[in-house]
């Protein structure tokens, strides 16, 4: 059984070491939860844009350390950890990939055991709910409620899970008659490596409205700092 096995696992290493060295964009992409169904479907929607590639974490580890003349490819071992990691090669620009699977996710509700993305909380407001055992249930978890109108009203927000806290079946039955889907079902990018650059999920994934916000802020700033501080330059000569 094991000398028909290692030829095949040989092979497996050879066609992962080739991807890795053949394509200038190489990544980690965690496919921890993600339905066969869907992936498939992901897979074959942006096989023009990607090729992904689903292998054992050893397998892919000896991969990665065959591949050491691609200087700093190193750096993808750590983001084998913690995940269900399947190996992702690209021609595309980093971020203009992991924007695209982005909005291939899809919002699912939680479920016991999950580890929670970010803080989940009951907005504080009207509710569909009528007078009834509902009152208890919110009491119990901690959330202040009233009758107003012949409606459950929440008084305040409450935060019931907080980010990176495993989610319990009472928080997760609270959630769902909320109607709040806090998980997103898809290819999850762990990193992507370029040209000697590791890039993180923090990095890969920033909102961009909030990023061309702060440049903007960033500009104002300057250009007060500048008029300030008497600074002449080609956006400030003109209001001296």
């Amino acid at each position: 059984m094991k000398a028909r096995a290692a030829p095949k696992k040989k092979k497996e290493v050879a066609k992962l070491t080739q991807l890795i060295k053949e394509y200038p964009v190489v990544g980690i992409a965690d496919l921890t939860s993600l339905p066969s169904a869907q992936f498939q479907a992901i897979r074959k929607k942006l096989k023009k844009n990607m090729e992904i590639r689903t292998t054992k974490k050893r397998l892919l580890k000896l991969a990665i350390e065959n591949s050491k003349d691609k200087k700093g490819i190193e750096k993808l071992e750590d983001s084998l950890e913690k995940s269900m990691p399947a190996l992702i090669v690209t021609r595309e620009n980093p971020f203009k990939l992991t924007k695209l699977l982005s909005k291939n996710k899809s919002k699912a509700a939680a479920k016991p055991g999950q580890i929670s993305p970010k803080d989940l909380t009951i907005p504080a407001g009207p509710t569909a709910f009528g007078p009834g055992p509902i009152i208890g249930e919110l009491g119990a978890a901690g959330i202040k409620a009233a009758i107003e109108g012949g409606k459950v009203v929440v008084k305040e927000d409450k935060l019931l899970v907080k980010e990176g806290e495993e989610i319990s079946q009472k928080a997760s039955d609270m959630l769902a008659k909320f109607g709040i889907e806090p998980m997103e079902i898809g290819i999850n990018v762990v990193s992507l490596f370029e040209e000697g650059t590791l890039y993180g999920k923090d990095v890969l994934e920033v909102d961009e409205k909030e990023y061309l916000d702060k440049l903007v802020l960033a500009h104002n700033d300057a250009f007060k700092l500048a008029l300030s501080r008497d600074i002449l330059t080609k956006e400030t000569i003109k209001h001296k």
